[in-house]
């Protein structure tokens, strides 16, 4: 059992172990005894103690964690060895002096980070500093800058006052260090310190010279350290603020992520139940449930994580870093899942990549002259009511066996001139392939019949849920003789295709008995404002066309100009086409070779 020491190394406490406590204090006072030159000897010190803190911080995990003497010799392989100084080397005779520990002292020696240089600053320092991590001089970043500002109107003003606020300014001698690239040890701390003082020295020595220069730079300065000082407190209260909803957003997220992966992610682990039926046929992939839903939330838990960092550092300024090993972790766990939901979403699109069709023809026994009906039916073991509908649903047949159930369905009622009626089923899926998304399709379970002048068909289908959903659909085309009286049902209302080119019969006409022409159809028992709003437009456009290209029908232009109480009537010279108005209101006939338009509006 060994005894553990409560230290405050630069501010913050350490649980150390009783050796490394005596082995550290042996190296800070062998530090201490091989500083010669007193002046300054306690500050270098304060800069040693504070990067072997920070050295400390970035090794533990937790704040119970206590420091031994392997924590210990890897920060002291950073900082280096006192033996270059006039001190008692048999101390230190023990300490190993390894590869990786070089390795990392050079590594960190590579190593920059960007700091305000504020003792060579202008305005803020970001120039300098900048210069320093991108190793040009200031002067060309100032003019860089200057430049930018020129050319973007001032714009690039607020980059620079970002730079600003968020780039941390170099004030320790290891920031100082960082900065350039150094490394963060003995022998450059007591230089960099030195350095530091000598300037300061030599700057008191010229301070004759100097004074008004040096007023003037003070004064401009303070000025600009002002302006730093409004804009930093500014955007802390804003950072505060940005914080909270970071974080509020984050953490609803997650408790989101979570409660799903637990509800659905878990569903095939814990047990079976109807979201799982769904979730299985609709998962074509045919991967595990709960692997899709650690991928998930994984790529999407991830990056709100760090959100969450972010927002409680913007709250808290001294929150502790998680980690290099957790960051590298998390790093690798988000790639990972992007990865694996990559690979499924191809998968993904794979199975769905091809378009099947199985085509089934019959003839109807539907003859020119007959009068039929047509309905969609629906069965009472899985709904009382049909309408058409793009979603799939798991249902039951009367034996308890498991069908994907759908209303996809369209209905086409076309004309044909050949003597009998016939029925055309067009059964599409996707798939893998073309074969298989055949196969899909051929396995869709469809029925209908025909008896006493009634065409009933299944307002539904039915597959293997095996089959899982691949968008199976059904299109229906009736092709009745010309000359065919129908009469639809209510139920298909839903499922009848609107006008088009081919599909002369809409669903407005659903409830009448409509006659089969060979372009259109005439609606026998139909209100006029059920009529083919498309065959009444393209008559009316034709009447008036073949009215504009006859020639001479009118003796002259028509110009009407009237006044209330007034008069007016016109007729072609044929006397088939006319114009009236008067106080009975407005009666115009256009009559051409092929069609009649008469438009009547009452008057008052």
């Amino acid at each position: 059992m060994k005894k553990t020491v409560n230290i405050n190394l630069a501010g913050t406490l350490f649980h150390i172990d009783e050796d490394a406590f005596g082995k550290l204090t042996r190296y800070l006072d062998a530090i201490r005894a091989s500083i010669k030159d007193p002046v300054g000897a306690d500050e270098i010190i304060k800069d040693i103690e504070a990067r072997i803190a920070e050295l400390f911080s970035e090794k533990i995990v937790t704040s119970a964690q206590v420091v031994s003497l392997k924590e210990l010799d890897e920060v002291i392989a950073v900082m280096g060895q006192p033996e270059d100084y006039s001190v008692d080397e048999e101390i230190f005779e023990d300490e190993p002096t390894s590869e990786k520990s070089s390795n990392y002292t050079r590594a960190n020696a590579k190593h920059k980070q960007l700091f305000r240089d504020v003792d060579n600053k202008i305005v803020s320092g970001v120039s300098s500093g900048m210069g320093h991590y991108f190793g040009v001089d200031a002067l060309w970043i100032r003019l860089i800058w200057a430049i930018l500002v020129v050319a973007g109107f001032g714009s690039p003003i607020l980059v620079y006052i970002l730079l600003w606020i968020i780039v941390p300014p170099a004030e320790t001698t290891s920031e100082k260090l960082k900065m350039t690239g150094q490394p963060i040890n003995i022998s450059n701390i007591e230089k960099k310190f030195k350095e530091g003082y000598e300037n300061v020295a030599d700057r008191v020595k010229n301070v004759d010279y100097d004074k008004y220069g040096k007023q003037i730079k003070r004064g401009s300065s303070s000025f600009f350290d002002s302006l730093g000082s409004l804009f930093v407190s500014l955007f802390k209260v804003l950072g505060k603020v940005i914080g909270v909803f970071v974080i509020l957003i984050a953490l609803l997220v997650l408790i989101s992520l979570v409660v799903g992966f637990f509800t659905v992610g878990s569903i095939d682990i814990w047990g079976t139940g109807e979201v799982m039926d769904y979730v299985e046929i609709a998962n074509v992939t045919n991967a595990p449930i709960w692997l899709v839903s650690i991928l998930s939330m994984l790529a999407v838990g991830i990056p709100f994580f760090v959100l969450l960092i972010l927002g409680l550092k913007l709250l808290v300024t001294n929150l502790k870093s998680i980690g290099r090993t957790a960051k590298i972790v998390l790093l690798l766990l988000w790639v990972a899942s992007l990865i694996g939901l990559g690979i499924l979403g191809i998968r993904l699109a794979t199975e769905q990549a091809y378009d099947g069709q199985f085509i089934v023809e019959s003839n109807l026994p539907i003859r020119v002259g007959d009068t039929i009906s047509i309905a969609m039916l629906a069965d009472a073991a899985y709904e009382r009511k049909v309408h058409r509908d793009r979603d799939f649903q798991i249902k039951y047949d009367k034996n308890q066996k498991k069908q994907l159930y759908s209303n996809n369905i369209n209905l086409h009622i076309r004309s044909t001139k050949d003597s009998i009626g016939k029925i055309e089923i067009e059964k599409t899926a996707e798939g893998s392939s073309f074969l298989q998304a055949k196969k899909n399709a051929e396995d869709i379970s469809y029925n209908y019949n025909y008896s006493n002048k009634k065409l009933n068909l299944d307002g539904y289908f039915l597959t293997n849920p095996e089959n899982k959903f691949r968008d199976q659909e059904i299109d229906i085309y009736i092709y009745l003789p010309i000359g065919t009286v129908v009469f639809t049902e209510e139920s298909t209302k839903s499922f009848i295709q609107g006008f088009s080119e081919n599909d002369r019969f809409g669903y407005q006409q659903t409830g009448y008995f409509v006659r089969v022409l060979e372009n259109n159809n005439e609606c026998l028992n139909c209100p006029i404002d059920v009529e083919n709003e498309d065959e009444r437009y393209e008559k009316s456009s034709d009447s008036l066309q073949n009215l504009n290209n006859s020639q001479g029908s009118w003796e002259d232009e028509v110009n009407i100009d009237l006044k209330k109480g007034d008069k007016f009537e016109k007729k072609s010279k044929d006397g088939k086409s006319y114009i009236k108005i008067d106080e009975n209101g407005m009666d115009i006939k256009l009559q051409s070779e092929k069609d009649t338009l008469n438009i009547k509006v009452g008057g008052n």
